[in-house]
């Protein structure tokens, strides 16, 4: 819901049930792009930490690292640039859970920029400053082929334009590092 770009819809039900397993399984590329509240080790980093999810009483779901009961998880963060202690990253998806990049991204000490669950009060502050108002989360790309396409379909969605403009105002910044 907080996350813009790429959404698909189906018409006919039997397609929707070959989407939702594409999407689940590694049938389908998913490219997101995030803009992190901290630095990645390396320009590439794996991130493979099974994930459980618990709903609260309120019907909120909250989704945490739990290598014991956990659900396998894997997501590769790749820096694009690097903005002092704030990093804008592609993000490729293995594996599809609830909150998975989110969750991946705290666990790796490196929480989505405007994240209200997983992220960092203070830092969300200081991007709310630079004029973020939401989640910077944006499902960029998804490539797919289904058993009656000749070639794979790619559809693609640029980032909005606030978060442009989030972009633009952490180049004019001395964003502090970690």
């Amino acid at each position: 819901r907080d996350t813009s770009g790429c959404l698909i819809l189906s018409k006919r039900r039997s397609t929707l049930r070959d989407l939702h397993e594409a999407l689940r399984g590694s049938a389908m590329d998913k490219r997101y792009l995030a803009l992190l509240a901290g630095t990645l080790p390396r320009a590439e980093v794996l991130v493979d930490a099974p994930l459980l999810k618990n709903t609260l009483r309120s019907g909120e779901r909250l989704v945490r690292v739990d290598a014991a009961e956990g659900t396998p998880a894997r997501t590769i963060f790749r820096r694009l640039r690097q903005f002092g202690g704030a990093t804008l990253v592609e993000v490729r998806l293995l594996t599809g859970r609830t909150h998975q990049i989110r969750v991946h991204a705290a666990h790796l000490g490196a929480p989505v920029a405007g994240d209200e669950k997983y992220g960092c009060d203070e830092a969300n502050r200081r991007f709310r400053a630079l004029g973020l108002k939401r989640l910077f989360l944006h499902a960029a790309a998804l490539t797919f082929r289904a058993d009656y396409m000749a070639v794979p379909l790619r559809i693609e969605a640029p980032l909005p334009e606030a978060l442009q403009a989030v972009i633009r105002a952490l180049e004019g910044e001395s964003w502090p590092a970690n």
